[in-house]
């Protein structure tokens, strides 16, 4: 019955911001637009408003406050104005973004991470390797050059951001402990640390590739990087 009530809230939720999205929205921030044309305080204000009033009712509804402010931002994007707003918002956003980071920060326990130093690197390679595998295949499954494959796959290796979200609600209704979501703090967050230096290790990687034959040579390198280039611009004519 949970379940289903709900399911049928957050189909309500959707359908209306959905309708708003067509019908308010674009007329709001036009207004606002034309009442902030000397000064940007009032435009980024009600930006930032209506992103947290959305967050709020979602909330309230008992959704959760990450789902209302994604879809407010989803809301914002479908207009004319979506370059404007993160133009305007970009100093806020950056503000949120090292705020958010601090205090996910100050969640880790180094302690902790520094007495279970040998499970938290086995975990971050596991998740580096599996992660890597799959969406190489993934990728590699659409047609792209192994090569290509490859670099996407080292290039989206370490977790995202969102997972210390999801690992802040599963903690808050005790889906998991406190030692696991300590552990799971300390994965996500080292696995982000690795991605400049994954980054730096690709052309090596390939290199390496290249000689052991796993990957074709650089004129074949050429000739699949222009398939790819022909491949894409199909699809976004398809588009």
């Amino acid at each position: 019955m949970s379940m289903g009530r709900l399911l049928l809230v957050l189909s309500i939720f959707i359908t209306v911001a959905y309708m708003m999205t067509w019908s308010f929205i674009p007329r709001f921030l036009k207004l606002m637009i034309q009442l902030s044309s000397q000064t940007n305080e009032l435009y980024q204000l009600a930006a930032v408003a209506f992103c947290l009033l959305l967050a709020w009712c979602s909330d309230y509804l008992g959704l959760s406050l990450e789902l209302g402010s994604f879809l407010a931002g989803v809301m914002i994007s479908t207009t004319d104005f979506a370059h404007h707003t993160l133009e305007q918002v970009e100093a806020i956003r950056n503000l949120f973004a090292a705020l958010f980071l601090a205090s996910i920060g100050m969640l880790i326990h180094f302690k902790f991470l520094w007495n279970h130093v040998d499970i938290l690197l086995a975990a971050v390679i596991l998740v580096i390797i599996v992660k890597s595998i799959v969406i190489t295949a993934v990728i590699k499954s659409f047609g792209y050059s192994i090569r290509t494959a490859f670099i996407v796959g080292l290039s989206l290796a370490q977790i995202g951001e969102f997972a210390f979200v999801l690992l802040s609600r599963a903690s808050h209704h005790h889906l998991i402990g406190g030692k696991m979501y300590l552990l799971l703090l300390g994965t996500t967050a080292l696995s982000l640390v690795t991605t400049p230096l994954i980054f730096k290790l690709i052309p090596v990687v390939t290199q390496l590739g290249i000689l052991m034959r796993w990957f074709p040579s650089e004129s074949g390198v050429q000739n699949e990087l222009l398939v790819d280039t022909m491949r894409l611009l199909m699809m976004v004519f398809q588009e």
